[in-house]
C-alpha cells in the first residue's frame, strides 16, 4: 500500500518539476527600453551607463559603466623667463660622432620646449636672458667688469611668437670664462611685469656657479651666499624657479680657489639636491639627460596637474528582482580603480572607486545578467529596471566635492507565450494529474481503513 502512496507522490513531482522546467526554457525575455544613463561633470567629461549587448536566446544582457576624462591639458599661462648659461664650457664637444655641442643639446632642447609651450597657447609670454661673466671681444683677456651686471644681458624681450624667440637663441654666442648665475636670475627676475599672472624662470647651466654680483673671488663662501640668498628672494615672490645643471664630471675634485670645499659642494650649497632644492625643482642630470630633462620632464612639470578627476565613487544600485532572479558576473574588470567583487546584499550595489581619473584617459567595467533557471514566475509581464539608480561622489578639476545621481536604466520583460499544445495533450496531462491524486487520495483512505481493522 505504502508503494502506490510513493508512486503518486513521485508522480505529482515529476508532472510539478516538467511545469517548472518548461517555464524556464518557454520564457522570453526582451528589452523594452535602452536609455543610457549620463551623468556630466563637465561639457567634455562624464558618466555612462548604456546597455551594449543582448543575448535573449540566453536571457541574457551586457551593461557598460564608463567615466571620460576629456579635459585637455591646459598649457601654462602667464610670464616665463628662459635664462641660459653662455659660458664657454658650453662649447664643449659632449657628442664625437655628430660634432654636437653642449650648446647645440642645450639651445636645441629649449628651443623645443619653447615651440611646444606655445603651440595652441597665446597666454604665455616668453623672455630670454643669458648670462656667464662679461667678455670683452675685443680683449678677451679684459675681467675688468666681472661680477657686475655686465655678466648678463636680455636676449629677447617678453614675446609669444615662436619665430623670433628660436631665432634670438640661435643668436646666443658662447663666450665669457666663468659662471655668474646671480647675475643670470637677477636680470631674469628683472624682466617679469607687476601683472598678477603665473611667473616662471627655467634655468639652464652647465657650470657650477663660481662668481656672484659685487663678488669675483671665485667659488668663495661669500659668492655661494649671494647666489643662494638671491634664489630663495626670487622664490619668495612667487615665480616657480626650475634649474637644470649638467656638464658636471668632476664634483668629487676641490674648487681650485677654495680648497676646503668640492665642486659638488658648492653645487649643493647653492642648488641643494635634486629631493631637497634650494627653491623650486632642480634636475642635476648627465650630457646624455639633457634633452629629455627639458623637452619631457621640465615640459610636463610646466602642465597644471589640476585636469583630473580624484576621488571618485560610483554605486550601482540594483532592484530586489534583479539580485533575486538574475545572476551577476563581471565581462571584464575595471581598467582603472577597484570595484567589488560581487553585489552587496545589503544594499544590492556594487561600489567602483577610482582615486584618480587623467586627463584623456577612460575608466570602464562590464558585467552581465543572466535569467536564473529557478527564477519566480510571477516577474512574468513586469517591466524590470535592471537598476535602481547610480550614486557619485568625486573631486571636480577646482578640488570641490560633487555628489550627483541619476535612476535611468534600461528595461526588460519576460513574457510566456501561449501554450499551442493539441486538447488530446492537455486532457492528457489533466487525466493524469486526476489519476494520481485519486491513487493517492484512495491509497490513504485504505490504509486509514487497514488500520482500523487491524
Amino acid at each position: 500500500m505504502k508503494k502506490k502512496v510513493f508512486l503518486s507522490l513521485f508522480l505529482i513531482l515529476i508532472f510539478i518539476a516538467n511545469i517548472s522546467l518548461a517555464s524556464y526554457s518557454t520564457v522570453q525575455m526582451e528589452v523594452v527600453e535602452e536609455p543610457v544613463c549620463t551623468i556630466d561633470f563637465s561639457e567634455n567629461s562624464g558618466f555612462e551607463k548604456r546597455l551594449i549587448s543582448k543575448d535573449l536566446n540566453n536571457k541574457e544582457v551586457t551593461l557598460q559603466l564608463q567615466v571620460t576624462n576629456e579635459e585637455t591639458m591646459l598649457k601654462p599661462t602667464g610670464e616665463l623667463v628662459l635664462v641660459l648659461d653662455n659660458s664657454d664650457s658650453m662649447n664643449d664637444i659632449v657628442d664625437q660622432s655628430t660634432n654636437t655641442s653642449r650648446k647645440d643639446l642645450i639651445f636645441e632642447s629649449a628651443k623645443s620646449l619653447i615651440t611646444n609651450l606655445l603651440e595652441g597657447n597665446d597666454s604665455l609670454q616668453i623672455g630670454i636672458v643669458t648670462f656667464s661673466s662679461y667678455y670683452n671681444p675685443e680683449n678677451p683677456g679684459d675681467a675688468s667688469q666681472e661680477g657686475t651686471s655686465a655678466d648678463a644681458s636680455v636676449v629677447s624681450n617678453f614675446s609669444a611668437n615662436v619665430s623670433d624667440l628660436t631665432t634670438a637663441i640661435d643668436n646666443i654666442q658662447a663666450t665669457g670664462a666663468r659662471t655668474d648665475l646671480d647675475a643670470g636670475i637677477t636680470l631674469g627676475s628683472e624682466q617679469f611685469t607687476e601683472e598678477d599672472n603665473n611667473k616662471y624662470m627655467i634655468v639652464l647651466t652647465d657650470g657650477v656657479p663660481n662668481i656672484a654680483l659685487g663678488n669675483n673671488s671665485y667659488y668663495s663662501d661669500e659668492v655661494i651666499n649671494l647666489t643662494k640668498t638671491k634664489l630663495q628672494q626670487i622664490g619668495n615672490q612667487g615665480i616657480n624657479v626650475i634649474t637644470m645643471l649638467t656638464g658636471i664630471d668632476n664634483a668629487s675634485d676641490p674648487t681650485p680657489t677654495n680648497k676646503d670645499k668640492t665642486y659638488g659642494q658648492v653645487i649643493e650649497e647653492i642648488l641643494g639636491t635634486e629631493e631637497a632644492p634650494t627653491v623650486g625643482d632642480f634636475y642635476y642630470v648627465t650630457d646624455t639627460e639633457v634633452e629629455q630633462t627639458i623637452t619631457q620632464d621640465i615640459y610636463n612639470s610646466l602642465l597644471p596637474v589640476s585636469q583630473s578627476y580624484t576621488n571618485i565613487v560610483i554605486k550601482d544600485y540594483f532592484p530586489q528582482e534583479i539580485v533575486d532572479n538574475f545572476e551577476f558576473a563581471y565581462v571584464s574588470e575595471a581598467n582603472i580603480g577597484e570595484v567589488t567583487a560581487e553585489i552587496n546584499k545589503e544594499d544590492n550595489s556594487i561600489t567602483w572607486t577610482i582615486p584618480e581619473l587623467k586627463s584623456g584617459e577612460t575608466a570602464t567595467v562590464q558585467y552581465k545578467l543572466k535569467l536564473k533557471e529557478d527564477f519566480d514566475s510571477n516577474i512574468v509581464d513586469k517591466l524590470l529596471d535592471t537598476n535602481e539608480k547610480v550614486d557619485i561622489t568625486y573631486k571636480d578639476l577646482t578640488g570641490a566635492d560633487q555628489e550627483k545621481t541619476s535612476d535611468v536604466t534600461p528595461v526588460l520583460r519576460l513574457t510566456e507565450p501561449p501554450k499551442e499544445l493539441p486538447k488530446a495533450g492537455i486532457t492528457t496531462m489533466i487525466i493524469g494529474l486526476a489519476i494520481a491524486a485519486s491513487l493517492l487520495v484512495f491509497s490513504i483512505i485504505k490504509l486509514k481503513t487497514y488500520k482500523d481493522i487491524k
